[in-house]
């Protein structure tokens, strides 16, 4: 009688049994990876609002204490700074109110914030993570002369539409903070809650500063920009190749309106490009007169709100609520918004 071998039972996968496990793993994967991204940009959208609500809280202790809101710097009569930079912004002042009162103590207000009085004390160098969203990608030291300079920041402050400050006359922009300014809220006059106090910024912003007068008509187009270049110095374009070229609003303790602010010459996100000599288009920014370097010549801005949160920027009221708010805002709305004291006849329904 013939004795038959059973057949070996077959142990493992065949090659193609594998293939087909990695390339469902490979699916799944590809599924899960936008689920894990987008939980993770919801919890970065909730701490920048919450960045921006505890800047609302320091605000109104400020406020608390010195019965009007904090200036966007002070400027004494006929006087001007003669270095680069100038006096200490609304971030410098409300450092007390954001647990930071022993950096604070070592701060000297009457002088400009990078004078060796106070870049002493190491203070420009202090991160604040209150001032810094958790989704700029840009939120490293700045250097000088490759030595470590200063902070940046994500949170501008609301400096009216296109107006800054008229340094012969003292007048103010139509926003809540300039030069010299003590608004308070009967000053408000269309209400906290439809004014904005702040809203988001990129760090390392595309600049350009000190040119000819461009006017008080506030500009229609992003290609108006690009023709207020007259007069601008070579060392006055803020720009260039280099994260650190490009320096706007990497220097918290400023408070001049490229570093300190935003204006509601455009909306949300918009990008308005400028085509330089070096053959580069940059998104900039544009003040026309850096404050305090001029006793006579105005200060005109367009200082956009840029977020890295997908269509929209996160915002602060003068009420202490935070708002997302739609990069596609009605121009109208989103001017209304950063005024003290609406147009008549002007509404504010659909705001956000």
């Amino acid at each position: 009688m013939t004795c038959r071998l059973r057949p070996r039972k077959r142990l493992g996968f065949t090659l193609i049994e594998l293939l087909v496990v990695i390339a469902i793993i490979a699916i799944l994967i590809a599924l899960l990876l936008p689920a894990v991204q987008s939980t993770r940009e919801a919890a970065r959208r909730s701490q920048c609002k919450n960045n921006l609500k505890q800047i609302g809280l320091a605000l109104h202790n400020y406020l608390d204490n010195h019965r009007v809101f904090p200036p966007g710097g002070c400027i004494r009569a006929a006087t001007t700074f003669t270095g680069n930079n100038g006096s200490w912004s609304i971030h410098g002042r409300i450092l007390p109110y954001l647990e930071a009162a022993n950096a604070f103590k070592k701060v000297n207000l009457t002088v400009a914030w990078d004078n060796a009085i106070n870049a002493s004390t190491g203070v420009p160098l202090l991160k604040v993570p209150v001032y810094v969203c958790p989704s700029e990608p840009n939120s490293m030291v700045r250097t000088n002369g490759g030595a470590a300079f200063t902070q940046p920041h994500t949170y501008g402050f609301n400096m009216g539409t296109w107006l800054i400050w008229d340094p012969a006359s003292g007048q103010g922009s139509d926003g809540l903070f300039w030069m010299n300014s003590s608004t308070n809220p009967a000053g408000i006059r269309d209400g906290l809650s439809s004014t904005l106090a702040a809203s988001e910024v990129r760090s390392f912003t595309s600049y350009f500063r000190n040119s000819n007068d461009p006017g008080a008509a506030v500009p229609s187009t992003t290609t108006a920009i690009a023709g207020f270049t007259g007069g601008v110095t070579t060392t006055n374009f803020k720009l260039g190749p280099n994260t650190n070229d490009n320096t706007g609003h990497t220097e918290w303790c400023d408070g001049r309106v490229h570093h300190e602010g935003f204006t509601t010459v455009f909306r949300p996100n918009t990008i308005v490009n400028y085509l330089h000599t070096d053959g580069r288009t940059y998104d900039v920014d544009y003040n026309s007169r850096q404050e305090g370097s001029s006793t006579t010549a105005r200060t005109y801005a367009a200082v956009t709100s840029r977020s890295y949160h997908s269509g929209t920027v996160n915002a602060l009221m003068m009420d202490g609520a935070s708002r997302s708010i739609s990069q596609s805002i009605d121009l109208g709305v989103w001017r209304a918004l950063g005024t003290r004291v609406r147009a008549a006849g002007e509404s504010l329904v659909g705001e956000f």
